[in-house]
């Protein structure tokens, strides 16, 4: 049952029916069959013959539970063509498990369809695993093998792991640099990466890069399809992929750059109608492209990405969708002075289902670390120096009394070590997260960890020249870098531990990996220490 909101804090009207409406309204009965189609190939190829080798865009899982994950593959052996150079029929694919690298001892096999309608992707979830073990697996169709892949399943329910390692990651613009980060990344013994969005970017190909987009702004499930397989063509995303079980989320570069539920942002004139389309071949195809389970199987413009997943009694991560419902963004959009739409309390940037969703399962968790995995920074930053006050409209002041109403949830609901996790603003920040409903309030009740990008915005540096006023503006702020990385993190039943993992250049290859900052909490004591 969903946890009811208290009357002061207004319900907001779903958008899920307007989205619902989308089907049935102006677009066509055939633009829609279009995106509802569940229907395999005309026929299925038991034996088939490749015009390259299938596995292109290499292996993948994710979604780890304690008994089994999805294992990933798309055949595509010209991954930039129509349909990455497969025909219309659906080819039989056959997949196994094992508990050695060898592949000798196998401990689960099968034979799965992959079909056209679905970019020939391949999802199997296996089942059925002991909890907290490495297992290899790897794929084959017609007389071809696929690349081997590395995985792991979570800890039982009611373990309390010593340890877990993770990683998160965002923001990797494949023009703007290499992904040197995820090549230091794999080399980490990490049990789990998450992925918080801009996994692609949608515009047009740009001369004086380092890298090339494939074509203009993407619109179409084409587009889209060649969009993926061109950043899944990198071989270091392609290993760190292979080397753990991932969990993923988006943000906006996956359709458009800041688009909220079905208001195209910066799409320009594009209608309602033609950005729902577009949404709808974006979320297919990023379906299509990653390690995700059933129950995310978009429906035209409608996917199912918010979900929980459990590390035994040491941590519950909690996936969040801050763009497909969320109402528009407030005041002009941008860095802007607060307008009274910031303080509308209809505002949303999660949606009424998915609000409540996280509310129940954070009032029901019994693990010791309560993890919010989504894009927008959450800390209130004051962007401008001395007494006026800017601030991004596209993160959670946007949306303050959700932002509050929150933030108050976890102090007087005593929600267990909440740690929000961050991406989308290519910059490194570790925050305290405070209760701010009037200046002289600042009981920490949550703390923040900000991701850096892998390589959008390009080359960055260590120490801004605006972090000392930036600091001094926001004194719950701990720590600010814009180099590009990721972020690893360590728990266990007493300590949080995060270090900055940053390169310092990504337009040339060979960047040496830098521990910039690391930052401990204490379970029981929000509040950021360093390390």
């Amino acid at each position: 049952m969903a946890l009811s909101l208290p009357p002061s804090y207004p319900l907001v009207t779903s958008s899920a029916m307007t989205r619902r409406s989308f089907m049935s309204g102006s677009l066509s009965f055939a633009a829609a069959a279009l995106f509802s189609s569940r229907a395999w190939g005309a026929t299925t190829t038991l034996r088939p013959r490749f015009p390259a080798y299938p596995f292109t865009l290499g292996v993948a899982s994710g979604d780890p539970s304690a008994d089994g994950f999805v294992l990933w593959t798309r055949l595509a052996p010209l991954p930039l063509e129509e349909n990455g150079g497969m025909g219309p029929d659906a080819v039989e694919v056959s997949w196994q498990v094992a508990s050695d690298e060898a592949m000798m001892r196998i401990v689960a096999r099968g034979t799965t369809l992959a079909s056209a309608a679905w970019g020939h992707s391949v999802h199997i979830e296996v089942a059925g695993l002991k909890p907290a073990h490495e297992y290899w697996y790897q794929f084959k169709a017609g007389a071809e093998l696929s690349p081997k892949g590395r995985t792991r399943t979570l800890p039982s329910a009611d373990a309390l792991p010593e340890y877990f390692r993770f990683a998160f990651a965002s923001c990797q613009h494949y023009e703007a640099g290499l992904y040197t980060a995820y090549e230091h990344m794999a080399r980490e013994d990490l049990d789990l990466v998450i992925h918080l969005g801009d996994y692609i970017y949608e515009g047009a190909a740009r001369d004086k890069f380092p890298r090339r987009h494939n074509s203009g702004t993407i619109f179409s499930l084409h587009d889209y399809r060649a969009r993926y397989a061109l950043y899944k063509s990198d071989p270091a995303l392609q290993a760190m992929h292979a080397r753990a079980p991932w969990v993923v989320t988006w943000d906006d570069h996956e359709v458009v750059n800041n688009y909220a539920n079905d208001i195209p942002g910066n799409a320009g004139s594009m209608t309602r109608d033609a950005f729902l389309l577009r949404r709808a071949a974006a979320y297919q195809a990023y379906y299509e492209h990653m390690p995700l389970r059933a129950s995310a199987l978009p429906t035209g413009p409608e996917m199912l990405l918010y979900r929980r997943l459990r590390c035994g009694r040491l941590a519950d991560f909690h996936v969040l969708d801050t763009r497909q419902y969320r109402t528009d963004q407030p005041c002009g959009d941008g860095t802007q002075p607060p307008c009274p739409d910031a303080l509308n309390p209809h505002a949303t940037a999660l949606g009424v289902q998915q609000r409540d969703w996280l509310l129940h399962g954070l009032d029901h968790s019994s693990s010791t670390w309560n993890v919010l995995a989504q894009q927008i920074m959450m800390a209130r930053v004051d962007r401008r120096p001395g007494p006026e006050v800017a601030m991004s409209m596209d993160q959670w002041p946007g949306y303050e009394i959700e932002r509050r109403h929150l933030l108050q949830h976890f102090h007087e609901r005593k929600t267990k070590n909440p740690v929000v996790l961050t991406g989308d603003i290519h910059s490194n920040w570790a925050n305290d997260l405070v209760i701010d409903f009037d200046p002289s309030e600042e009981k920490v009740v949550a703390t923040e960890f900000v991701g850096t990008s892998i390589s959008s915005g390009g080359d960055g540096t260590d120490q801004p020249k605006h972090t000392p006023q930036l600091l001094s503006e926001n004194p719950f702020v701990k720590y600010h870098n814009t180099e590009r990385g990721y972020v690893r993190c360590e728990l266990t039943p007493t300590t949080w531990r995060t270090d900055y993992q940053t390169v310092p250049y990504v337009t040339k290859p060979g960047a040496p990996l830098t521990t910039r900052a690391s930052f401990v909490v204490e379970s029981g004591h929000p509040g950021l220490q360093k390390a």
